[in-house]
């Protein structure tokens, strides 16, 4: 009686170590998806404890660029369906997308916040120590919904299906710094055979001091680099200091921010994305792999729960924005390097073949100065 005792406590202890191992990840996969279509994009939810929060200190994808164009890891209040997969792309309507399987809905119904990114093969993204998102219980993030954007469905055509997805670290345990993402994109267009920019400003409004420490950078097959500031000051006596600059034909994961950077109420964060467009048609910002995207993550952390009421920037993008449309902006601040591709490892080495085999990557071959842009600026010509 007395071993079998000793038994049944030594089991509950093995069980209860097995528990608090489980508890230390999270997977957030796709259940065995099917999709129909390249250019479908599918959510899954995840439900969070309503009574204790969970702290994320490290996203591992699951995926592969063979199949997943992009990876979104959002947070919400409500997800934008009950149904365990729906169709939440902006081409849900059209009658070739994923609609006639899935149902159609948006990616949260509520309370909606970036939480993740990942794209073109990109490593784990592990945070600083003492680093961590706070979800679930009285935090406003009490689903993780799941985006992925197919790029191809060759494996779905031989019969096979999809479990794309993060494996996130997690920790009961709360951290000191609780961290957020701010996300900043444009619209626009750019021209046939033609080089253009496309750039958005905002100024933080809140009273609030972030601590950014990653940043990630997404453009299609166009994209040159992606830079992006934070603009301090007022006219003669404003400093545009980078907070990070990439090519996006690189893997997207999030990058180390270097240096002692901080953001308060008064600055602006301010984007650009250079873009060389060689096709003999127009290419417009928009969801599909052949069409664009000018977007530019930030991590950040501060020392309480406040994190950015309104953790997002947007512009139309050319021909109808640039920052000569912001009086704010001393445009002849901004540093020359801004339109150009950094060097490795933010930049390609001479010779590297990159994911999408784009023409200019190993070297380009009109440089941007500020001073070709002056006239956009000085003149306000768009």
């Amino acid at each position: 009686m007395m071993l079998l005792s000793i038994i049944l406590v030594f089991s509950s202890i093995l069980l209860s170590f097995a528990s608090e191992d489980a508890s230390n990840t999270l997977a957030v996969l796709m259940p065995d998806v099917i999709a129909n279509h390249v250019d479908d994009y599918l959510c899954t939810s995840v439900e969070l404890d309503h009574d204790k929060p969970v702290y994320i200190t490290a996203f591992n994808p699951s995926a592969t660029s063979n199949d997943a164009h992009h990876i979104l890891l959002y947070g919400c209040t409500e997800p934008g369906s009950e149904k365990k997969v729906w169709n939440c792309g902006e081409m849900s309507q059209a009658s070739d997308s994923a609609s006639n399987k899935y149902e159609t809905g948006p990616t949260c119904a509520s309370g909606s916040t970036i939480v993740y990114a990942w794209a073109l093969d990109a490593d784990k993204t592990e945070l600083p120590k003492d680093v961590a998102f706070k979800i679930g219980a009285t935090t406003p993030i009490k689903y993780l919904v799941l985006q992925v954007h197919y790029a191809n469905i060759d494996k779905f055509k031989a019969g096979q299906t999809d479990r794309s997805g993060l494996i996130l670290t997690t920790t009961p345990n709360p951290t000191p710094k609780r961290a957020g993402v701010f996300f900043a994109g444009t619209g626009g267009q750019i021209e046939p055979n033609s080089e253009e920019i496309f750039e958005a400003a905002c100024q933080i409004e809140q009273n609030i001091e972030m601590h950014p420490f990653a940043f990630r950078v997404h453009a299609h097959k166009l994209g040159l680099v992606n830079s992006a500031y934070r603009v301090r000051g007022e006219k003669n006596e404003q400093e545009w200091r980078e907070i990070g600059r990439r090519s996006p034909q690189l893997p997207q994961m999030f990058y180390p921010i270097h240096g002692n950077l901080t953001i308060k109420k008064g600055d602006y964060i301010a984007i650009a994305c250079t873009m060389f467009n060689s096709r003999s048609h127009v290419v417009r910002v928009g969801p599909t792999g052949d069409d664009e995207m000018c977007n530019f993550y930030m991590m950040y952390w501060v020392n309480d729960d406040n994190l950015l009421d309104v953790p997002f920037c947007q512009s139309a993008g050319p021909p109808h924005y640039y920052f000569s449309e912001n009086q704010d902006l001393n445009v002849d601040k901004i540093p020359s390097e801004a339109f150009r591709i950094p060097p490795p490892p933010n930049g390609p080495v001479p010779g590297q073949v990159m994911q999408h085999d784009h023409h200019t990557m190993t070297e380009q071959k009109k440089p941007f100065q500020r001073r070709q842009f002056r006239n956009r600026y000085t003149n306000g010509i768009k």
